[in-house]
Parts: structure tokens; C-alpha cells; sequence
């Protein structure tokens, strides 16, 4: 991954740190985080290691969103080829996911950090198209994913399986690069 730092009114967005990791283990393993979760509880090392990996991937470009300098949230952005049809780009497509701490919800710092890890996708990395996913229940997450302008293509019922909760509906957004310089325009 490129060495990027994204700026937003609030906030920074940079690589996550080795130093980072204890700061989002104590929001990533609470129970009203992990609900919403495919992996309900992971270690510091699993972390560490994935974190890691993330930062050595060039397809990966995650970030910590921090607030005057604390850690309160990650957003992933994983760049990826499309279905492969023949003739088919690389690499114009992503896969966008976040985690925040809920002791900082309710203020839009999620929205400001994804809507910038969206804008830096389209206008820095140059791809065509994301997409993101969340159980139906998690109303926060569909909020913060319309309001960036993505649209909801898919609800998969009882599509997503969850550790604790079993079977339960998922939904699928997506946002084209076009459709996203179109409707955020001046």
C-alpha cells in the first residue's frame, strides 16, 4: 500500500500502526461492535498480523481514521480485479468495509471517513466501482452507505452467516465512479 495520509475537516486517515492495534482492540471485540461483525472476537496477534499483511498488500489501501491524533476507527478499502470477463481491466473495482468505536458514533466521523476513502478510490486509485456489504440489521451502517450515495443492489435473505446470531439477511451497495463525480459535483 502506498504511504497516504487522507484529510477531512475532522479528521486523518493514515496506515494503521503496529502501535494502533491494542487502540482498536478496544472497540473491535465489544459486544455492541462484533454484533455486527463475520468474526466476532479476534486476538491482538491475529490482528497485528493481519494488519500487516494489509499494509504489505499495494492492493489494500486501509486506513485508521483518527480523531486529534486518537485512533477511533479503520476503514478497508481492498482493490480487486472484476468478474473476469475476457478483456476485462484489472484492478477497477473495491471492496469497502469500516469499524468505529461507538463511544464516538453520532457525530458523522464514519460518514467523513468513508465518504473520503470513496473519494480517494474514485480520484486518486482510478477505480470504476466499490461496493460494501452489512447484515440488514445494521441500520447505522446502511445510513452511513446511503448517505455516501451508494444504492442498495442486493438483499440477500438469510444470505449472511453470523457465529452468534446464525442465518440473517445481508445487504450488498455499490457506487460507480461516474455516478459518485455526477452527483458530488458542485
Amino acid at each position: 500500500m502506498e504511504n497516504t495520509t487522507v484529510r477531512t475537516e475532522r479528521l486523518e486517515l493514515r496506515p494503521v500502526r503496529d502501535e494502533d492495534v491494542d487502540r482498536i482492540l478496544e472497540y473491535r471485540n465489544l459486544p455492541q461492535v462484533t454484533r455486527w461483525l463475520l468474526r466476532t472476537q479476534v486476538d491482538p496477534a491475529s490482528l497485528r498480523a493481519a494488519w500487516r499483511r494489509a499494509a504489505a498488500d499495494p492492493d489494500d489501501h486501509s486506513m485508521a481514521a483518527t480523531l486529534d491524533g486518537v485512533v477511533i476507527g479503520t476503514v478497508s478499502l481492498d482493490v480487486v480485479d472484476g468478474m473476469g470477463q475476457p478483456g476485462m481491466p484489472p484492478r477497477t473495482e473495491a471492496q469497502l468495509g469500516y469499524i468505529f468505536d461507538p463511544a464516538y458514533g453520532g457525530h458523522g466521523y464514519a460518514t467523513e471517513a468513508v465518504t473520503a476513502m470513496v473519494a480517494h478510490a474514485f480520484d486518486r486509485l482510478g477505480v470504476r466501482r466499490i461496493t460494501a456489504g452489512c447484515f440488514a440489521d445494521n441500520l447505522a451502517s446502511v445510513r452511513i452507505l446511503e448517505k455516501v450515495g451508494m444504492r442498495r443492489e442486493q438483499h440477500g435473505v438469510g444470505d449472511s452467516w453470523h457465529a452468534e446470531l446464525g442465518w440473517v439477511d445481508g445487504y450488498t451497495y455499490a457506487l460507480l465512479a461516474e455516478t459518485w463525480h455526477r452527483e458530488s459535483a458542485p
